[in-house]
């Protein structure tokens, strides 16, 4: 765990992963409030699109920000914005003024502030660590992540049984604190501006132009576009999933989503304890076949115990991809670039995802949950296929 020997990284891991908790309590409370209120899986693919409308917007944009003002300034901002926004959905559901339409607003809000936060977190790591440890400091960002989706998910669904969702919440407001913090106590090097900058156009059309010619980023930006449209979209129907596959209810949920969470963390705890290892390509290449084959045959399931144990390999698997992709694109990237192309990286995956949401969600009332399961894992298994065969050079990557 070399990265935790950075103070500055110490503060960001353990005030990131109380936030985390609390991203992840109002995560899955939501998904369930929103299929509670409306009946509707379309709807949940709904909120997820309209989360991911302001990554099409902003994000590439947001890039060149981070490459051009302080990061820990944006990211402060960006993180006070989340936190007002979770307290104004606790208001809204104490006071019984909730509305769906209400949800999609703050959805579209919180997609605008993540649109911002994420270039500028991805390209942090290396204001915190140093160049050799990087890949260990990404495995152990998707720790803490993870770590978070395993017990925020299991509390938000006790919480939400108990006592209702706007605590979830709450308790996610509350939870910002704790990364505001850090990030203000951290000892930085003072930000130094590039001189001579172009025009914000200029400089997004310097990382785009880079990410096309290079091979390997180019053909890793295609599997997480892939993953993320096709792949992971099965992730929104696990509130409705919960109730209709399963006959469960808020507590199912919570355990689903829970399940995926740990297998998640197993997979960035056994990538932060390789150290710095030299088999990313292979690995990666693993997970790209494990995660649709797991998929699949967690919609062929319907008993609950089955499912967990599914669910927990489709989060490791899935962890494999997303960490591994992350660190050799970082690895790849100038650090002149570095916060366009991981834009670039980050519309990916946020952008797609939100498509792939309304996508899987439409799909599912038309033919089934389990069939639109079935649909996406087939064709990411055809991508990881093809990536195999054609681009055999990323499988030996160090």
């Amino acid at each position: 765990m070399t990265a935790l020997k950075y103070p500055n990284y110490r503060l960001w891991f353990w005030g990131q992963i109380v936030s985390l908790f609390g991203t992840w309590m109002q995560s899955t409370a939501l998904g369930f409030f929103v299929f509670d209120l409306t009946k509707s899986p379309a709807y949940l693919g709904l909120v997820g699109f309209a989360m991911g409308v302001p990554t099409w917007l902003f994000m590439l944009y947001a890039g060149v920000i981070a490459d051009r003002v302080p990061r820990r300034t944006l990211l402060m901002i960006t993180q006070t914005a989340m936190m007002v926004l979770a307290f104004a959905l606790a208001a809204l559901t104490f006071l019984h003024l909730i509305q769906p339409w209400h949800i999609l607003v703050i959805a579209l809000l919180l997609g605008t502030a993540n649109a911002f936060e994420a270039p500028a977190r991805q390209a942090f790591v290396l204001e915190m660590v140093e160049a050799e440890d990087m890949t260990n400091a990404i495995a152990l960002n998707s720790a803490m992540f993870n770590t978070a989706t395993a017990l925020g998910p299991a509390a938000a669904g006790l919480t939400y049984a108990f006592f209702g969702p706007a605590w979830c919440f709450t308790i996610n407001g509350i939870s910002f604190i704790a990364v505001i913090a850090a990030l203000r106590l951290m000892r930085l090097k003072p930000f130094v501006p590039k001189p001579g900058r172009a025009s914000a156009r200029a400089e997004l059309k310097e990382g785009l132009k880079y990410v096309a010619a290079h091979p390997k980023i180019r053909t890793i930006v295609g599997l997480i576009a892939v993953v993320s449209l096709f792949g992971m979209a099965f992730v929104t129907l696990i509130p409705a999933w919960s109730v209709n596959i399963l006959h469960g209810d808020a507590r199912t949920n919570g355990f689903l989503q829970s399940a995926r969470g740990a297998g998640a963390l197993a997979a960035a705890l056994l990538i932060a304890s390789l150290g710095r290892f030299r088999f990313r390509g292979r690995l990666l290449t693993f997970g790209s076949f494990a995660f649709p084959i797991v998929t699949a045959l967690f919609a062929l399931t319907r008993w609950t115990p089955l499912s967990l144990v599914l669910l927990f390999g489709s989060g490791l698997s899935l962890i494999l991809i997303f960490n591994l992709s992350n660190a050799l694109v970082q690895t790849f990237a100038p650090n002149e670039l570095r916060g366009r192309i991981m834009s670039i990286y980050a519309l990916t995956f946020f952008g797609l995802m939100p498509i792939g949401s309304l996508g899987v969600g439409l799909t599912a009332e038309r033919f089934g949950q389990p069939a639109a399961v079935l649909i996406g894992s087939g064709i990411t298994l055809l991508a990881a296929t093809a990536i195999a065969v054609f681009m055999p050079r990323l499988r030996r990557q160090a």
